[in-house]
């Protein structure tokens, strides 16, 4: 089986957050923890993979990250915190 990206879980302060899923989304989501659950011998609750999902992905464009290095994401004016690696 190939590596996957998401490897371990962080714990870290949470934010509580609604969002309506494609059922197609939900269904690769359960697959992918059942992946991880394979890979890593934890079971691994599917909600609890959206968050570093979503880091990965916004840390991984190019375009957002251009963006955040020349103020133009939202947050980066105001000097927020962000799950992000900065460069």
């Amino acid at each position: 089986m190939p590596k996957l990206k998401i490897a371990t879980l962080l714990d870290d302060k949470l934010v509580k957050v609604a969002a309506e899923l494609p059922a197609s989304v939900h269904r690769d989501l359960i697959a992918y923890a059942e992946a991880l659950a394979s890979e890593s011998g934890q079971r691994i609750d599917p909600v609890k993979l959206i968050a570093p999902m979503l880091a990965r992905f916004m840390a991984t464009d190019r375009g957002f990250a251009k963006a955040r290095r020349a103020g133009h994401a939202p947050g980066v004016a105001e000097g927020r915190d962000s799950v992000l690696p900065t460069d």
